[in-house]
C-alpha cells in the first residue's frame, strides 16, 4: 500500500494525475466556503466565499517571495563551502 503511495508521488508517469487531483482538491475546497454560516463575520471580506482559500493562497505566495528575497538578495543564504 505504501509502495503504491510512494511510486505516485515520486514518479514522472503520475504527473498529469497529481495536478489533477490538485486541482480536484482547490475547487473542493472553494466550493465548500460557500456553505460555511457567515454570521459570525465582522468584516465585509470575511463574508465573501472563498476569502478563507484565496487569502491564505497568496499569502503562502508572498512568503515564499519573502523568504526568496531574504536568501538571495538581503544575503542571509551562503556558499555550499562557506565554512570550509
Amino acid at each position: 500500500m505504501i509502495r503504491r503511495v510512494v511510486d505516485f508521488f515520486g514518479d514522472e508517469t503520475y504527473a498529469r494525475q497529481r495536478r489533477t487531483l490538485l486541482y480536484l482538491v482547490l475547487v473542493l475546497i472553494v466550493l465548500a466556503d460557500f456553505v460555511v454560516p457567515r454570521e459570525h463575520a465582522e468584516y465585509l471580506w470575511e463574508r465573501l466565499p472563498g476569502w478563507s482559500a484565496a487569502y491564505g493562497f497568496f499569502s503562502c505566495v508572498a512568503l515564499i517571495f519573502v523568504s526568496k528575497f531574504l536568501g538571495h538578495r538581503a544575503g542571509l543564504m551562503r556558499r555550499e563551502d562557506y565554512y570550509d
